[in-house]
């Protein structure tokens, strides 16, 4: 099998799974109605949670009614709580993280784009973090209640030479109990801290749980194609617990399979396309994880984890502590944040091979200091590997080459009669112990690694917008001038010229010839970083096919004239 044909073979593969993957991508989301009995009911515009009562049945409504905080109308505020890496803005009204901004992360690879805005309250957009409390004994803030600034700050942003800045929020009843909610952030850090105080000032005993949610509209999606993941990576909930492990919850899921489920410690999640928001609850929680859609209006898909019983004595203080993450998937830190979090970066069916890939990968942009080099490198090092296989592969070329005049004497002896002729080229392979398919194994073994490589492409937020050299200003799009789809053209071309076609009719020669024209234009709008890698492949197998062919050529050459005498 020659190279061409080698290429054709991987197109095909490609193609066929990317039709299975878009096959099996999320399709657009039926609007949920008001009165279906696969949406949970919820209590005001902001879905409160009622009190849970631990069940591992899923859509088993076991809870009581919850006790409601004061609705007086209050009016809430904005507050600034910025680090390094976060600008997040935090709602009077229930504590809500309303818009965060990822600073070191444009949308585009520009260098003045705008930052990307992971939490948004903006209506199409709609995406935050809440938090409350509810209570069968005494009041209760809800995400719906309005605190106050406890003092006074309206922002608080990390200076030179601070490790840590934080901002409080204070609630209370009028009638003696309180509670406060710190907010915390480090420098460098993507986990936001969140400690909730009851301070029991009244004359009962209270008791109650701290309820934490994801609310969010589906992304909006605009186009899907091979230069926009979007289109096709998850977008949706996702859970983990240390006994059941990891699940992710597609929005329609979300609708016809409400969640509920009791679990120690684990986290709840909204994932999207490289960033994702999660809340960590204390590992030695005891928490009940679930799902609901609030219908009013434009559907917005709800996750939820209600922690377990505090109580607070008269005179007494109960707290409870979380994290929150809110930024990109980043291998390097995910593991150290929680168990599992490192499970949200989905390579799809390829995880096994992508995983070594990007720890490979790492490992050359550490020397390197470029994600471009880096993937230069690991074509290299693929080759090393394989080279014994495609050296195999090249010396049944090279042999091919010298029986390529015996092959085409035998067509013109058999004129149309291609069984006869087909007959006499297999007795002449056997003769000769030349094997054309020789070549496939390289070749099949390199089509998952090439597939396992686009994903980590394109799902791997430390290469989202990494440049190259000069004109390639992002590996993870299209090459703007086309540099590297031409390259591997002319790449493909002359590796069709050291590369025989034995047997083959015009017709099957003409589209052979146009297949680099058609692999350029399908590249063209492949990412760069993938063209760059399958241009570098192409380049050193051509380099090394032009070398063996030197020395094995005159080899070849003498036997196929001791044979054909």
């Amino acid at each position: 099998m020659n190279q061409t044909r080698s290429f054709l073979l991987i197109a095909w593969f490609f193609l066929a799974y990317m039709l299975w993957d878009a096959w099996t991508s999320p399709k657009q989301l039926p609007q949920p109605t008001a009165g279906s009995s696969a949406i949970a009911e919820a209590i005001g515009d902001g879905g409160v949670p009622q009190i849970p009562v631990a069940t591992n049945v899923a859509g088993n409504d076991a809870s009581v009614p919850t006790t409601t905080a004061s609705t007086a109308e209050a009016t809430s505020q904005r507050l600034l709580l910025a680090n390094d890496v976060l600008r997040l803005e935090i709602d009077t009204r229930g504590g809500t993280v309303a818009d965060a901004q990822l600073l070191d992360y444009g949308q585009t690879a520009a260098a003045d784009s705008e930052r990307v805005q992971l939490l948004s309250s903006a209506p199409e957009h709609f995406f935050v973090a809440q938090s409350g409390l509810v209570s069968s004994k005494g009041a209760a803030p809800t995400h719906e209640s309005v605190f106050v600034s406890e003092s006074g700050l309206q922002s608080q942003i990390l200076r030179d030479g601070e490790q840590q800045v934080s901002i409080t929020l204070l609630w209370n009843d009028g009638n003696g109990l309180s509670v406060r909610k710190v907010f915390t952030l480090s420098r460098g850090s993507y986990v936001l801290s969140v400690r909730d105080e009851v301070d029991n000032q009244s004359g009962a005993a209270w008791q109650g749980h701290v309820y934490r949610q994801l609310q969010r509209v589906p992304p909006v999606i605009l186009k899907s194609g091979f230069n926009n993941p979007e289109g096709y990576s998850f977008a949706g909930a996702a859970w983990y617990s240390p006994e059941e492990k990891f699940e992710k919850l597609k929005f329609d899921k979300l609708a016809d399979e409400p969640l509920n489920r009791s679990i120690s410690g684990g986290w709840i999640a909204m994932l999207q396309h490289h960033f994702m928001a999660v809340w960590i609850p204390a590992a030695e929680d005891k928490n009940t994880f679930s799902t609901t859609v609030i219908a009013n209006g434009t559907p917005r898909y709800v996750i939820r984890e209600v922690g377990p019983a505090l109580n607070a004595d008269v005179g007494g203080r109960t707290s409870s502590d979380a994290r929150l993450w809110i930024g990109p998937k980043l291998q390097s830190k995910l593991p150290d944040v929680a168990p599992g979090l490192e499970r949200t970066i989905d390579y799809g069916i390829f995880t096994l091979i992508s995983d070594p890939l990007f720890a490979v990968l790492s490992f050359l942009h550490g020397l390197f200091g470029n994600w471009g080099w880096a993937i230069i490198g690991l074509v290299v090092l693929i080759k090393a590997v394989f080279f014994k296989l495609s050296e195999k592969q090249y010396l049944s070329m090279a042999k091919m080459r010298k029986l390529q005049p015996r092959i085409e004497a035998l067509k013109e002896r058999y004129g149309d009669d291609k069984q006869k002729f087909q007959q006499a080229m297999l007795e002449l392979y056997k003769k000769e112990k030349a094997n054309p398919a020789s070549g496939c194994l390289p070749i099949l073994i390199q089509i998952p690694v090439f597939i396992a490589l686009y994903w980590v492409l394109l799902e791997s937020v430390e290469l989202r917008h990494a440049p190259w050299v000069g004109w390639i200003h992002s590996l993870t799009d299209r090459d703007p001038y086309f540099v590297l789809p031409v390259l591997n053209m002319l790449s493909m071309y002359f590796t069709q010229k050291l590369s025989p076609a034995p047997g083959m009719d015009p017709i099957q020669k003409k589209f052979m010839q146009l297949m680099p024209l058609i692999f350029g234009v399908m590249f063209a709008f492949f990412p760069a970083g993938l063209v760059l890698y399958w241009t570098t492949n192409g380049s050193l197998g051509l380099l090394q096919q032009w070398v063996i062919m030197r020395r094995h050529g005159d080899h070849a050459g003498k036997s196929a004239v001791v044979s054909k005498s």
